[in-house]
């Protein structure tokens, strides 16, 4: 199984940005990652509606997506887990026998309905709002801890 990240907008913040390359990192030790991340609507976006930026980047999430790809949104609506209860989820989905798992986290604005009717399914990282780039790091750390989790190794520590 593969693993892909599809995210709105490049990460901005140095920090951010280092610790996702961190985890990705560890994460490929044990998966196949990659990363996507789909141009932000830009300079555009001051004259646009926050509906029409959903939209926008909903056209190019779904440009991504392919017929037989599980996604997921990382969306504040969707279900919240325990790092264990993540980890079990997880390894229903690479035992389900799908080729490749699109883990996507939207815009400041989130998804275009477009985008929430093709998903198979929404995961929340906590009931709390964060910044759409923290979001990415994260999930990448949730992701690596689950693998860890997996394999009993003595990453995660209830």
């Amino acid at each position: 199984m593969k693993l892909l990240l599809v995210a709105v907008g490049r990460t901005t913040i140095d920090f951010v940005r280092q610790g996702v390359d961190e985890y990705l990192g560890r994460l490929s030790h044990y998966v196949s990652v990659e990363t996507k991340i789909i141009a932000d609507v830009g300079r555009k976006a001051a004259s646009l509606s926050p509906a029409r930026q959903k939209e926008l980047e909903g056209e190019a999430i779904l440009q991504v997506v392919q017929p037989s790809d599980r996604v997921v949104l990382l969306d504040e609506n969707g279900r919240e887990f325990t790092s264990r209860e993540f980890a079990d989820y997880c390894q229903r989905l690479m035992a389900s026998g799908v080729r490749r798992v699109v883990f996507v986290v939207g815009g400041p604005y989130g998804f275009s309905q477009a985008v929430y009717d093709r998903a198979d399914s929404k995961v929340s990282l906590s009931r709390m709002t964060f910044n759409h780039e923290m979001v990415r790091l994260f999930f990448v750390e949730q992701l690596y801890r689950a693998q860890t989790i997996l394999r009993g190794e003595p990453y995660h520590h209830d």
